[in-house]
């Protein structure tokens, strides 16, 4: 393999001609037809038997060449790297500009490469941090939460439907007086507040009385999901059957027996206010960590590819589907979501998770961090504890550059976050 010529065709973008010769690409396409005879059949030749110059005969003298290519740059492609030079991210438009027996194969292949990162002031960078303090309201807010969760609905046939109440109601849709898909219901309980429906709807419930019919006007959303009804005004013919209440169990100490390990409601109050305080100190270190970040951002100069971005969205989609245990085919048929309705969920946080790592590699550049073994070990040993593994398989699984790399980001934003000025604000 040779590299004829490299050029830099735009910001972090090289075109690279390489070239393999006759022989090398004779050895390749001798092996396609290896890998190949025991599929191709040839008459008067059991399959695997037919010899290479009558398989070519008969279906043409290229018949390997495209394996023979293939499999040319797939064997040699992490050289071709190597011997760039350069921190490639991806490789994109490889064309094949000649083939032939007797010059060997020449291909131009495209190499997007990692920007140059420029940061300045990553020390002492100024942030809030936001102080929240529990007052008794919000634990009385917590308490009800857990009373409406064990509420029971009652039947109320003396009054008109009220904000909280579950609605019970036939409802069909109309768009230009038209009744669409999937817009009708029998006896469906609406929950009055609870925004299951489109906005506008539930408001229009209230007051109604059992066995009223009425008529219900919204438009649908600009970003509905159904194309076709999308900010369309419609009317939805309603028929009210039953108003249900929910009945919240009094507040007691068996109530708290009933819904924690307490016996008390001081103690259940005492215990709910030490994790909203918890919570609180978390959502204000997520915050300080979320102002650091902005802030190191705005002090850091790259021109980033865009090929940068969509492959880290594809790792953040894959995680995804991962934890949740849904492929996102199942998904989008599921919500009716398109692809790059889906895609774009996951771009805003992408496009920052990159950046940020640009930053703390080159601040870890800069400050010279080293990793020594014993970091290394030591990490092993936590994620192999993490993750229930035997440490052999948590080295076979991660290459030790990687760790080496992810402990240079940890050094360098444990330094961004020991010198940044905090000034507490109180909530």
């Amino acid at each position: 393999m040779e590299i004829i010529s490299k050029n830099n065709t735009a910001v972090n973008t090289y075109t690279l001609e390489v070239k393999f010769g006759a022989d090398e690409f004779e050895a390749a396409v001798n092996a396609a037809y290896n890998r190949q005879k025991s599929r191709i059949s040839v008459p008067g030749f059991r399959k695997g038997k037919a010899p290479r110059k009558l398989i070519e005969k008969q279906y043409g003298e290229n018949v390997f060449y495209e394996d023979a290519v293939d499999s040319l740059y797939k064997e040699n492609i992490s050289k071709l790297l190597e011997e760039f030079g350069k921190e490639v991210v991806d490789v994109q438009n490889s064309e094949i500009t000649e083939v032939s027996k007797e010059n060997g194969v020449t291909l131009k292949t495209e190499f997007i490469t990692k920007p140059e990162v420029e940061i300045s002031d990553y020390k002492g960078l100024k942030v809030k941090k936001t102080v929240k303090t529990v007052t008794d309201e919000d634990i009385d807010k917590e308490i009800d939460s857990m009373r409406e969760k064990i509420a029971r609905l009652i039947t109320v046939e003396d009054r008109a439907v009220e904000n909280g109440d579950t609605a019970v109601i036939d409802f069909e849709g109309f768009v230009d007086g038209v009744a669409f898909a999937n817009g009708k219901g029998e006896k469906f309980p609406l929950e009055i507040g609870s925004h299951t429906f489109i906005p506008g709807f539930e408001e229009q419930v209230v007051g109604k009385n059992i066995g009223e019919e009425f008529d219900v006007n919204v438009s649908f959303p600009e970003d509905y999901q159904e194309e076709s009804l999308k900010g369309k005004p419609a009317v939805f013919k309603c028929k009210l059957h039953e108003i249900k209440s929910k009945e919240l169990p009094e507040l007691n100490d068996d109530f708290v027996k009933d819904v924690s390990e307490k016996d008390t409601v001081d103690e259940l109050k005492a215990e709910i206010r030490e994790n909203l305080e918890k919570r609180n100190a978390e959502e204000a270190e997520n915050e300080v960590d979320a102002a650091i970040a902005e802030a190191l951002l705005a002090n850091m100069k790259a021109e980033i590819p865009n090929a940068m971005y969509e492959r880290h969205t594809d790792e953040l989609i894959r995680d995804w589907s991962a934890r949740t245990r849904i492929s996102v085919q199942d998904y989008l048929k599921y919500t009716g979501t398109t692809a790059a309705q889906f895609r774009a969920n996951f771009e805003e946080n992408s496009k920052r998770q990159v950046k940020l790592r640009l930053a703390l590699e080159r601040i870890a550049v800069i400050e010279g961090f080293e990793i020594t073994q014993e970091e290394v070990d030591k990490e092993i040993a936590e994620l192999a504890e993490q993750y229930k593994m035997d440490v052999d398989r948590v080295k076979q699984a991660i290459p030790e550059k990687t760790l080496i790399d992810d402990l240079k980001i940890e050094k360098a934003l444990d330094l961004v976050k020991d010198s940044a000025v905090i000034e507490e604000v109180t909530e």
